[in-house]
């Protein structure tokens, strides 16, 4: 359940970044948000790892499942493609604070519509929004767990 919940709660937090990030138009404000987007990985990979381990390992200690169960290889499936989608919105986001270095060790300080269209990335939110769908899901899975 913990691993959930951080997973849970880093998405959370990603979601929050992207809604404060959407208005950020300088660099010394866009890179003002990566510490709290470093916790926000950080609480997303521990949410990943405990739930694929914490689950296998539920998967065959528990004497009414089996890991071939439908629902057990759907949560497996999903977890790769929301590992995925993660990894491909973190790539997408990352833009903006590599700009906003690039901006800042050139010496513009002001705003800037590249950095503020980097921040406002449609592409990023798409993902997100899919690697949010994929959580719910697994969740909805993990809970139900269709098929048992």
């Amino acid at each position: 359940m913990l691993s959930a919940f951080s997973l849970v709660a880093g998405l959370v937090l990603f979601w929050a970044l992207i809604v404060v990030g959407r208005r950020i138009d300088t660099p010394a404000d866009t890179l003002a948000l990566s510490p709290v987007a470093k916790v926000g990985s950080a609480t997303v990979g521990v949410g990943m790892v405990g739930t694929i381990v914490f689950g296998v390992w539920l998967a065959f200690s528990v004497g009414n499942y089996d890991i071939w169960d439908g629902w057990i290889i759907a949560a497996i499936v999903l977890w790769f493609v929301g590992s995925g989608l993660g990894r491909q919105t973190g790539k997408e986001f990352l833009a903006a604070p590599m700009k906003a270095a690039e901006l800042q060790s050139a010496g513009q300080t002001g705003p800037s519509e590249d950095l503020l269209a980097l921040n406002r990335t449609s592409r990023g939110v798409l993902l997100q929004t899919l690697t949010s769908l994929v959580v719910l899901l697994i969740l909805i899975d993990m809970i139900w767990k269709p098929g048992a």
